[in-house]
């Protein structure tokens, strides 16, 4: 007899505690196995076989199965391959009632939800997904005449009227963990096996509940280091956003507040639209005349371009997964504005290399940097990163860490000159958007 069950399917939700998709499976009529897949279809695009996202995400199953283990005598099932081959094999292996799932909001994963959705349905399995990795989704926010905002301020006024405790309240699945098929223990499989080799860079903690005080004074210095380094943990889920959101607000914090409700914004924005992913939100931008020299935007990616807050930042990039967020403006805005590099070499790369990479965000950041974006800084608004490191690094303490050759004076020199870039970046945009 095959084990009558329901599957929940973890993928940026790795955690048991205030998970919507578990909740419902846990509460349902029958034992529920918990799920993971390794997806080659992502992997194989991971040119880096150190990337720390695996690996973190490999450390992170590997915990949680433990206690799992330990505690509720259930496991994991660890799985790598092609999802619809997978969810083939395991309807022939167990009777299986429903699947839970959370929302994810990127194309590609709209439609791998999709097309599993219809190929257990044909099984005779429902298929139940969630909200759960962000605050209000879809149209929870919207204007009076139920299209979507494309501008964050009035946006975020509807998100502060609209928020109350019913949506920062934690979803109970302790009470159902008796609820738990008891399966296993399951092999998992290694990162050799992953194709993939432990990383060298460390991971940040889950305790941010000490810097928000911090972060709503010095946010903007970068060698503060006053921001929350819990994107990473938001990213892949192992921090419920309603936590997240009860944290900051016993604390007042609004500031940090209104970056979950950016983050909410930029979900939204790529459910509605898309093709933002890869194409301009104003179209007019797809027009411009980028110059693409890969010399440049090697220098660039290498922070060697003798501006040092920009260098600084993509040093601190490339060492640790991560770039403080008042630099990664003033580092996109030269990307594609004093290089004029476009906007979607820079996302890229980013993408490559950010521990808490999350589409939606880094589009939606980029196109605000480049001016191409649905709620962005006007296209003649250059950063000038010399001024920027003047007033947010006055003290180059920043700049120091992670380019110390530029106090030496052995720094490489700029390769290109402001007034000229900027003057170039105008006359070059104004040609596109006149079109």
């Amino acid at each position: 007899m095959k084990p009558e069950i329901n599957i929940c399917w973890l993928r940026r939700d790795l955690r048991i505690d205030d998970n919507a998709a578990l909740y419902h499976a846990l509460k349902s009529e029958y034992p529920t196995l918990l799920l993971f897949i390794f997806d080659k279809n992502i992997l194989g695009k991971l040119e880096n076989k150190q990337d720390a996202r695996v690996s973190f995400i490999h450390q992170t199953l590997t915990e949680l199965n433990t206690k799992l283990q330990e505690n509720q005598k259930t496991s994991i099932l660890i799985k790598h391959g092609n999802p619809k081959e997978i969810w083939a094999e395991l309807c022939e292996t167990y009777q299986i009632h429903a699947v839970y799932t959370n929302h994810d909001y990127e194309p590609d994963a709209i439609k791998r939800d999709a097309a599993i959705q219809a190929q257990v349905q044909l099984k005779n399995i429902s298929f139940h997904s969630y909200k759960d990795q962000v605050v209000f989704e879809k149209n929870e926010i919207t204007k009076s005449d139920g299209l979507p905002y494309t501008v964050f301020t009035p946006y975020f006024r509807q998100w502060q009227q609209k928020l109350n405790n019913f949506y920062a309240s934690a979803y109970p699945t302790e009470k159902y963990f008796s609820n738990f098929w008891p399966a296993g223990p399951f092999p998992i499989p290694t990162l050799t096996s992953l194709g993939f080799e432990a990383t060298s860079q460390t991971f940040p903690g889950k305790d941010f509940e000490d810097k928000l005080e911090g972060y709503e004074l010095n946010r903007d210095f970068p060698a503060a280091d006053a921001t929350s380094h819990i994107g990473v943990h938001l990213r892949f889920g192992t921090i419920s956003i309603r936590k997240a959101l009860r944290t900051a607000r016993t604390q007042r914090a609004e500031k940090w507040i209104s970056e979950l409700a950016w983050r909410d914004f930029y979900q939204m924005i790529l459910w509605h639209f898309p093709h933002t992913a890869e194409r301009s939100f104003k179209p007019k931008y797809d027009l411009i005349q980028w110059r693409n020299r890969p010399e440049e935007f090697e220098a660039w990616c290498q922070g060697n371009t003798g501006y040092p807050l920009v260098d600084a930042g993509m040093r601190q990039l490339n060492q640790t997964g991560y770039m403080h967020n008042r630099v990664r403006m003033v580092v996109a805005s030269f990307l594609c504005k004093h290089l004029l590099i476009d906007w979607r070499w820079g996302e890229a790369y980013f993408a490559e290399k950010l521990l808490d990479y999350e589409m939606a965000s880094n589009v939606g950041g980029w196109q605000w940097a480049c001016g191409s974006g649905n709620d962005a800084a006007p296209y003649f608004r250059v950063f000038n990163p010399e001024l920027q490191m003047k007033k947010f690094d006055p003290q180059l303490k920043y700049v120091d860490h992670w380019v110390p050759a530029y106090k030496q004076l052995k720094h490489v020199p700029p390769c290109v000159e402001h007034a000229f870039a900027r003057e170039r970046v105008l006359k070059v945009f104004k040609a596109a958007l006149n079109e």
